[in-house]
């Protein structure tokens, strides 16, 4: 991952650009008074079982393209931005096609990701190979760093990235959350633990440095049935040992499909914990529409929301005329990737206007390291305080707080912030209630 293992292949591919220009420049003058245009590519679970992540991207998308139309100006002078979308269709091994098809076939300048590890591991994992900047979003910290490393295990053999850069909350603060809301409750803090065998799951899941170890830290006792497989149709093992550890407490990071199959089982069989915190699944409204009456009071992180008090540095939108933007233009309620999709570009475009040249890979890269931008989810900083410096280098941080979601009488869904003692900025809307 060191620089110079990478400075090959990037200077050649510079190197080529920039005779191509000359060449250019040399067979026609007028084409110096045309405007470069720099390409961004996106890769996004837009099908799939993860695409409830995907859901704003349309509406995100014509809003940039809209606030760009007229070129954005850059250190080197004014540059056209075209965005090139590529469904990973929630599969690791299609994203990290896709992503080698947009920096091969498309040759875009920079890569954008979102949305669970599945998409933003392999995304990160070819723009670092290929010597391409890269910034990406909505996966905690923990799986996209540490899972990427040679030796995950041993932190001493970790090494910072060169072209890769992430923002988001951490593991740690998904647990300082859930134990909030759930202290909030009298429980007999057994925890049950759902955890699939995928990257999220492996990373909660760890007996080491995943939620065991911090949960049994604050009291907690986690019952962990062993991994399962994502998409799975019988959670039956999973209830019968929560209900043989009269857990209160249901907690894991599940696909939307996934929870769907699970908490109508339990519902079935007779398993009705009063807490049920759970990462991924319930994030959107859609999630929740589909369950019904027994989503009543479903908990779960909250990364960004109408309510949130921060500003687009791209269009100077508040979190609330976003949120009510989306709404008015699709007929939805919002939802959480719509402040984290539109964060990604006003990095990515903040990078560009500052990068010396944003053509070449180093000079962007360099950028988006010395990115100190206040945005729609609050301030971005790469290097800042807060995590180790070897991972502080491609990681800055953004709030968490913790909500419910209410089932209202016309059957729709109000996500509801319960917690939020680490973030006291982001106002609070109601307590943490049990499920009935």
């Amino acid at each position: 991952m060191s620089k110079s293992t990478m400075s090959v292949p990037v200077k050649r591919r510079v190197f080529l650009g920039a005779t191509s220009i000359i060449a250019l420049i040399a067979m026609a003058p007028a084409a110096m008074a045309q405007t470069q245009t720099i390409k961004i590519g996106y890769v996004t679970p837009q099908t799939g079982p993860l695409a409830a992540f995907a859901e704003a991207d349309d509406f995100v998308i014509k809003q940039v393209q809209d606030t760009l139309a007229n070129s954005l100006e850059t250190a080197g002078g004014p540059v056209n931005v075209e965005i090139i979308v590529r469904d990973s269709q929630s599969n690791p091994n299609r994203a990290a096609e896709v992503a080698r098809q947009l920096i091969v076939s498309d040759e875009v300048q920079l890569i954008v990701v979102a949305s669970t590890p599945e998409t933003t591991n392999p995304v990160s994992a070819q723009c670092e190979i290929e010597g391409i900047p890269c910034i990406s979003t909505a996966a905690p910290w923990q799986p996209w760093f540490i899972e990427r490393q040679a030796n995950p295990g041993d932190p001493a053999t970790w090494e910072s990235f060169d072209y890769t850069y992430h923002f988001f909350w951490g593991l740690e603060d998904v647990i300082a959350t859930y134990q909030g809301m759930w202290n909030q409750l009298d429980t007999n803090k057994q925890v049950g633990g759902l955890f699939p065998n995928d990257a999220d799951g492996n990373a909660w899941g760890n007996p080491e440095v995943g939620l065991p170890p911090a949960l049994k830290a604050g009291g907690y006792t986690i019952t962990d049935p062993g991994r399962y497989q994502n998409l799975s149709d019988d959670f039956t093992a999973q209830i019968d040992a929560f209900k043989a550890a009269n857990a209160d407490i249901v907690t894991g990071v599940v696909i939307p499909p996934d929870l769907t199959t699970f908490w109508t089982q339990a519902n079935q069989q007779g398993y009705k914990p009063k807490i049920a915190s759970i990462a991924k699944a319930i994030l959107f409204p859609v999630a929740v529409e589909g369950l019904g009456p027994i989503a009543n009071n479903l908990s779960t992180e909250v990364w960004w929301s109408a309510s949130h008090p921060f500003t687009s540095s791209l269009n100077g939108q508040s979190a609330g005329e976003l949120a009510g933007g989306y709404s008015e233009a699709t007929g939805r309620p919002w939802t959480q990737p719509v402040g984290f999709i539109h964060a990604l570009f006003e990095v990515a475009v903040d990078s560009i206007k500052r990068a010396e040249d944003p053509f070449d890979p180093d000079a962007l890269a360099e950028a988006i390291a010395a990115t100190n931008l206040d945005t729609i989810v609050g301030h971005i900083e790469f290097g800042a305080e807060g995590l180790p410096p070897v991972v502080a280098a491609n990681v800055s941080k953004t709030p968490l707080v913790g909500g419910q979601w209410r089932y209202q009488d016309d059957g729709s869904f109000e996500l509801v912030i319960v917690e939020n003692a680490a973030h006291p900025e982001i106002p609070l809307g109601g307590t943490m209630e049990a499920i009935e």
